[in-house]
């Protein structure tokens, strides 16, 4: 066998993976055990981080992804579920999907958690056909490091994300990209 033929069947079997990592439902936990570990991921976020915690003072909602799991090898995807909470009850489902195309590979899982400081944000992602991060309402990205230097006096942007609980092997990490779609459970 040469060594064209198996870097291909490693794409096409790689890319198989990624599709089915990405299709809707493949993850897809029961309602409560999501609302469970959501709950979890957010409290443990709060509190470790200064300025989760504030924000979730302010904030009007926060959307939680406790568990996206990224892979790729050349094509790579990832794919997780969420829950809105609002007055500190679910109050919505959502995923989160991506794909992206380049030199990548490995596999690993980390979550994140959207800080919703504006009605209009709010509404964005609720009137929306699927909500792309990076595309209409600010969204900054903040690591653990840089989140305990902010204040919410300093914090004037329509939505805050904190990534979370990074395992695994693989360069480059971020949420621009992905889309989140309202979904039922």
């Amino acid at each position: 066998m040469s060594l064209l033929s198996v870097l291909r069947n490693i794409l096409l079997t790689t890319t198989s993976a990624v599709i089915l990592l990405v299709t809707p439902g493949v993850q897809a936990e029961t309602k409560a055990a999501l609302d469970i570990a959501s709950k979890e991921a957010l409290n443990h976020l709060i509190a470790t981080v200064p300025a989760a915690k504030a924000l979730s003072e302010k904030a009007i909602a926060i959307l939680v992804f406790p568990s996206i799991t990224k892979a790729g090898f050349m094509v790579g995807g990832q794919f997780g579920d969420g829950v809105m909470w609002k007055n500190d009850k679910p109050a919505a489902y959502y995923n989160t999907s991506g794909a992206s195309f380049g030199l990548q590979m490995g596999a690993q899982t980390y979550g994140y958690a959207m800080f919703f400081m504006k009605e209009s944000a709010l509404k964005s992602l609720d009137n929306a056909d699927g909500f792309e991060v990076g595309v209409g309402p600010s969204v900054v990205v903040i690591d653990q490091g840089m989140g305990v230097s902010h204040t919410t006096t300093t914090m004037q942007d329509d939505i805050y994300a904190f990534v979370f609980g990074q395992k695994g092997l693989m360069a480059g990490i971020g949420i621009q990209g992905n889309k989140i779609t309202k979904i039922n459970k």
